[in-house]
């Protein structure tokens, strides 16, 4: 089962990730638990300055804005550590971008 974290303070954006991820997982059949986290000591300990953020399996995949369903379906999916791997650049190879 994965584990996502939505990293916000509660803001209409914030929300509407929380929204968005439920949404995907749910039409998806995904096997995952997710959890809102508002306290500003545990956000900062992800190194997010910019919300809201994507936090699956403790890797953050997204911060600062609101994928689209298909970009969290393949960071829902995905094997790898998300849509940048280990190396943290932005990646628009096939059309994607990544938010990291």
């Amino acid at each position: 089962m994965k584990k996502v974290k939505i990293l916000g303070s509660g803001c209409a954006k914030c929300n509407q990730l929380l929204d968005a991820v439920k949404a995907v997982i749910a039409a998806e059949g995904i096997d995952a638990s997710v959890e809102k986290v508002e306290d500003i000591q545990q956000i900062m300990a992800y190194n997010v300055i910019s919300t809201p953020a994507l936090v699956v399996d403790e890797q953050v995949l997204c911060k600062g804005r609101i994928p689209s369903y298909d970009e969290l379906k393949e960071l829902l999916t995905a094997k790898s550590q998300g849509c940048c791997g280990s190396h943290g650049t932005k990646s628009t190879a096939g059309g994607s971008s990544c938010c990291c």
